[in-house]
């Protein structure tokens, strides 16, 4: 009798103990000042608001999307460099340091004025801290009517605080699909070939128009022969529009919605994601494939050039 009831009891237990833990974090974030409880979640840039930067200036003041986590006397930040890690910086002025091979990384936030703000010093060895290096970095964090205001500040300054605006993805509207149909990019099937560096090739391999789908494989080999990256893609009918799918690496797949169709161009866009947003593919007079990835306004895009293979 006993030996059947343990675990039904360990159930339980395992289970008000679940319970309790997810009270005590909902408490603890309640408990927090409306303000800054309402930097809690997963934010997206969506707009570039520094005084004096030209289109090709535009773009994200820190990362394309980073989250904030609201915890009792801290905020627990993830996204902010290539680390991905997370960081969490405590309010009431304390050092949170995050060590590295050659960098240690000193944090400091505070909250006042419904302006969360932290700055991050940067403590390198002599032998790796190169004149014209950054310093430190203050960045604040304050909640408008029209989503979170970023604001960035660098020592040595530019003489410029570099300002972005960061939504939730289902507060960001989604573009109006153009009517297509499939057949309309008849002209992007194929085998293209290019070049992605110096170094690699690329190529993307695109079946024709059949069934209401195109579907693609892309890869990029080195020198050396020697796969680094592959991508599966497909361009789908769907709802009278077409949608391309994007799985770099076999991953989870983004959507991407045709905007924008003329005879040789195609623009797919996607504002609910960090990077890219835009997809341009477009076919020159000579016959030659240009696929270009970037932001939905502005920035440096990455331009891939093609030519149909054999030719």
């Amino acid at each position: 009798m006993h030996l059947r009831t343990r675990p039904a009891t360990t159930l339980a237990l395992l289970a008000t103990l679940g319970a309790v833990l997810a009270a005590l974090a909902s408490n603890a974030l309640a408990a927090q000042p409306d303000g800054l409880r309402a930097l809690d979640g997963e934010w997206i840039f969506v707009e570039d608001r520094t005084k004096g930067h030209t289109l090709e200036q535009l773009g994200p003041p820190m990362a394309s999307k980073f989250l904030l986590r609201i915890e009792e006397g801290a905020v627990i930040l993830n996204g902010h460099g290539s680390g991905h890690r997370d960081v969490r910086i405590a309010l009431d002025g304390s050092i949170t340091e995050v060590t590295e091979p050659k960098t240690v990384s000193r944090y400091r936030g505070s909250w006042k004025d419904g302006t969360f703000e932290y700055k991050v010093e940067f403590v390198r060895a002599a032998d790796n801290a190169p004149d014209g290096s950054i310093h430190w970095i203050r960045r604040s964090f304050r909640m408008t009517p029209d989503g979170l205001l970023v604001r960035v500040t660098y020592e040595p300054s530019s003489g410029t605080e570099a300002v972005g605006l960061y939504r939730h993805a289902q507060d960001i509207p989604l573009p109006a699909p153009a009517k297509a149909a499939i057949g309309d990019l008849a002209w992007l099937a194929g085998a293209w070939v290019g070049t992605r560096s110096s170094e690699s090739s690329i190529e993307e391999r695109w079946s024709p128009p059949l069934g209401g789908a195109m579907l693609a494989v892309s890869r990029t080999v080195n020198t050396r022969g020697k796969m680094g990256l592959f991508e599966y893609l497909r361009i789908v009918e769907r709802d009278g529009g077409l949608v391309y799918i994007a799985q770099p690496g076999g991953a989870k797949a983004t959507e991407f919605v045709l905007t924008e169709l003329s005879p040789k161009r195609a623009v797919f866009d996607n504002p609910r994601h960090d990077y890219p947003r835009r997809i341009v593919y477009e076919l020159s007079a000579e016959g030659h494939l240009s696929a270009t990835i970037g932001q939905l306004k502005g920035g440096t895009p990455n331009r891939f050039e093609f030519k149909r293979e054999g030719s």
